[in-house]
């Protein structure tokens, strides 16, 4: 496995294995360099949503790398007020026109927004056949989120992007996630930095002669997940791209478990204000 290994999605879709989350990363230059300096570095996978509020800087980003755009895998999100105000179709085609990348290989549901986010699924499911979404998914959604969607709709989310760090190690979805063929993919892989300098994270991390931040992505991918840590930083996303020349031993995944507390960084998606 390395940078440009994929993952194949229940729609053939196939997913890089490693991309750039972009969240705070400000729309303009910052945005802008973070994209490009992943792009350079071999990344073809860019994280963004609406609510980012830097779709355009991505979207530049990526028409002035050079890379074809079959060849970069784009997601995407929609928002929530957008869900509340029945908005879903034109958030869409506000994002696309930020992007102007002609199509997103993936469109996600940001939260599962009380009430709303069934029929917002039934519009991911119209906006995927019109073929503008290669593949469309869910984020931050628990079991009977999951579960209200396959009442209401034949089609499964390719993907669902949730929280989930060696505090929060997320097994039990992860693993229903994998019998439903729904790739698991961690947001705030790295706990938002809370556990770069956590000791035990630190001492097996020595062991490979690697960071932290790359012992953690490692573990995430060895999982069978899909990591998208964001970064502005030059270094720090090369670093972030160097972790496909070790193995995590089985001993020692089993030590980064047992770290889990089932704390979050992040809101909880049976309680969010936003």
């Amino acid at each position: 496995m390395n940078l440009s290994s994929k993952i194949k999605l229940n729609n053939g879709v196939e997913m890089p294995v490693l991309g750039l989350g972009v969240f705070k990363s400000q729309e303009g230059d910052e945005a802008y360099n973070a994209v490009r300096y992943a792009i350079d570095a071999g990344y073809k996978h860019i994280d963004t949503a609406a609510v980012y509020r830097n779709e355009l800087s991505v979207g530049k980003a990526v028409k002035d790398s050079g890379i074809k755009r079959e060849d970069i895998f784009i997601t995407t999100k929609l928002w929530n007020e957008d869900m509340r105000q029945n908005n879903q179709e034109q958030a869409f085609e506000d994002s696309l026109e930020r992007l102007g990348i002609g199509y997103v290989d993936l469109y996600l549901i940001h939260w599962p927004v009380k009430g709303k986010y069934v029929e917002s699924w039934k519009v991911l499911e119209k906006i995927y056949k019109s073929g503008r979404a290669k593949a469309v998914g869910v984020s931050n959604f628990h079991i009977h989120h999951l579960e209200d969607i396959f009442a209401a709709s034949d089609l499964i989310p390719a993907v669902n992007q949730v929280e989930c760090h060696p505090w929060l190690s997320q097994t039990e979805l992860a693993d229903y996630c994998k019998g439903k063929g729904i790739l698991f993919e961690p947001w705030s892989p790295l706990g938002a930095g809370a556990l770069i300098e956590n000791e035990v994270l630190k001492a097996i991390a020595a062991k490979y002669n690697k960071s932290t931040a790359q012992l953690m992505l490692k573990w995430g991918i060895q999982r069978g997940f899909v990591q998208i840590p964001k970064s502005v930083k030059k270094d720090r996303i090369i670093e972030n791209s160097q972790i496909f020349d070790f193995v995590i031993s089985d001993e020692d995944m089993a030590e980064i478990f047992k770290l889990n507390i089932n704390k979050r960084v992040g809101a909880d998606p049976e309680n969010f204000t936003f």
